[in-house]
């Protein structure tokens, strides 16, 4: 009974020792074979010229209908640094360049050639270029309506002017010259004189 329960222990012990042998801590687990072969890379293709905003335009930059500021309406703005798929350039006004911008009827637009800068090497068709829009009614102003509303501005007469009546100028004549007696001014002053002396002397006279 002992011999075979140390048979036991002795096979157990040495099926413990081949499992430990197949474990090795220091070599990791393979989970799966790793391909040898090179794995093939997606690579992109070219978008296609673009234009960018130039970084000197401190605004948005409007986007027009057409390759005008003047004949088509704006459709919308480009901020700065922002870019934009290139589709060509207006036949006649090729400062002018037609560009993707969906959510506008045809997606398209123009921006102005000074505003933008065109990517390297890029060559860019010349397009149509569309036609003008026309308004879909032209306003009137209807004459009743207008009266109606501006009242009619009644005509005052200027002022008349009136000549003012005529100024009464005084008029001046010579003052009479005094009459003169015959005995002359000199002598009638000489003669008071005289008598005024004689009379200082009379009185002096009369005093002593």
């Amino acid at each position: 009974m002992l011999h075979r329960t140390r048979m036991i222990v002795w096979f157990v012990a040495l099926i413990g020792l081949m499992l430990l042998g197949l474990f090795d801590p220091s070599r990791p687990p393979v989970l799966a074979q790793q391909p040898t072969g090179s794995i093939p890379t997606v690579t992109g293709t070219a978008a296609g010229p673009i234009v960018k905003v130039d970084q000197s335009v401190l605004q948005p930059i409007r986007v027009h209908a057409g390759p005008s500021s003047f004949d088509y309406p704006a459709i919308g703005v480009l901020l700065p640094n922002e870019t934009a798929p290139a589709i060509g350039r207006a036949r006649g006004r090729e400062e002018w360049i037609q560009i993707y911008y969906p959510g506008v009827p045809g997606s398209t637009g123009w921006v102005w050639g000074l505003y933008v800068s065109l990517s390297p090497g890029a060559l860019l068709p010349l397009v149509d270029v569309p036609p003008t829009p026309t308004p879909f009614s032209t306003p009137t102003i209807n004459p009743t309506l207008e009266a109606a509303f501006i009242g009619q501005q009644t005509p005052t007469r200027l002022p008349t002017f009136t000549p003012p009546p005529p100024l009464d100028l005084p008029s001046f004549t010579d003052a009479p010259s005094p009459q003169t007696t015959g005995i002359p001014t000199g002598l009638l002053i000489l003669s008071l004189g005289l008598f005024g002396f004689f009379g200082a002397v009379i009185s002096y006279l009369r005093g002593r």
